[in-house]
Order: structure tokens, then sequence, then C-alpha cells
């Protein structure tokens, strides 16, 4: 299964799309039952998120195959980025892409932005992310919650936004501790080995990078 989630991350490295089944099966040599098996125990897993009947990969976090607000260009490639929080993890991740065109639009007003996003530091500019979905909940439906973290002219923007939607207030954070929450997050799942954060150890990168509060799963 750990060939199968590698493939899955080099075909989206490589071409900024997920492989279909043919294509993974072709690459590993395997049947598209067995492939599909597969997929379906990672999506379990929560290494990879597929559609309603099990048979396309939608999402392998940072990297989508739908878009959901965000795109990122590399030197040659273009990715979708499933949300704020993914599109700047991308440069984090990606070999050779030192720094992104991160694009969207501030769902409040409309407005259009773009930032170069790469891993010195972050961008500047007062802008704002806001997260919708808390976190403990953040895999009960992991479109919506990728769908609705998304970045703001600044907090007026989210206001007014909220109040269209009638939705309850998340977390809203600056540019600086977006950066730092997408630098690491990631680390090392183009590689074989990689294990999913254990809940302390996720509960420590939130501290550690400034995030805090039940949205996050912590204690006040």
């Amino acid at each position: 299964m750990e060939k199968l989630r590698l493939a899955v991350y080099a075909g989206f490295t490589e071409t900024g799309r997920a492989p279909a089944v043919p294509d993974l099966s072709d690459r590993l040599n395997a049947g598209e039952a067995d492939v599909l098996s597969g997929l379906r125990a990672l999506h379990r897993g929560r290494h990879l998120v597929l559609n309603v009947t099990g048979t396309r990969v939608l999402i392998a976090h940072p990297f989508s195959d739908v878009p959901l607000g965000f795109s990122a260009m590399g030197r040659d490639t273009l990715w979708w980025g499933g949300c704020a929080w993914d599109a700047f993890a991308l440069p984090h991740l990606l070999p050779g892409e030192p720094e992104v065109l991160v694009a969207t639009r501030c769902p409040g007003c409309g407005a259009a932005l773009a930032w170069n996003v790469g891993t010195d530091a972050p961008p500047e500019g007062g802008h704002v992310a806001h997260f919708l979905v808390p976190v403990p909940r953040m895999w009960d439906d992991v479109m919506r919650t990728c769908g609705n973290q998304r970045l703001y002219c600044g907090e007026r923007c989210v206001t007014d936004w909220l109040e269209r939607r009638g939705e309850t207030p998340g977390y809203t954070m600056d540019l600086g501790t977006l950066w730092r929450l997408a630098a690491h997050w990631y680390e090392g799942r183009l590689e074989a080995g990689y294990r999913r954060r254990e809940p302390a150890e996720a509960a420590a990168y939130f501290t550690q990078v400034g995030l805090t509060g039940p949205f996050w799963g912590l204690e006040d």
C-alpha cells in the first residue's frame, strides 16, 4: 500500500493532477481491482480522499484534483491548492520549487489575491486566513473543510462572508501564522515510511506555530 500512496503523490507532483486508476495500475504493474482496494484502504486511513464511488482520488493533501479556490503555479506545473493551508504548504514540499505563485479570490468581496509563497519567510500583507471547521471535525466532511479554509482581504471581509452565509465564526490568523502552520505540517509525505502525526504530536505542532484554543483541539 505504501507503493500505491507514493505513486499517487508522484503523479500529483509530476503533473499537477491525480493519476487515474489505469495509470496507477500501469505504474505499479498491478491489477485495477487491487489498485482500487488499496486506494480505499488509504482513504480509510486518511491518507487521501476519494469521490463518493471510491473510484477517483480527489485530494491527497496538500494536492487537490478539484478546484477549491486556489491555484499554485510553479516554474512549469500548475497545481490546485486545495485550501489556504495546502496552497501555502506546496513550496515546502515540492522538490525544486522553492517558490510558487498562489492565487485566489477573497470570498468576502471577490478581489483577486496573489502571493509569491516561498520557503524562507512568509509573504507580506495584512490579509488573513479564516478556517471555518474546527480541527476535531475536519475529517467529518473533508470537502467542506478544505473549501472553507480561505484567504481574505481582512477581517471585515471575513465578517461580511460569515454574515451572508449565516455561519458561525471559526479561526482567523495572519499570513505569518498560516505560513508557519503550512511550513512543516506535510514534511516527509513524499517519502517512503511517512507516518501521520498522532493527536498529541499534532497538538504540539499547533502550539509551536502559535495556534491556541479549542478550535485546534487544545485547552484554553
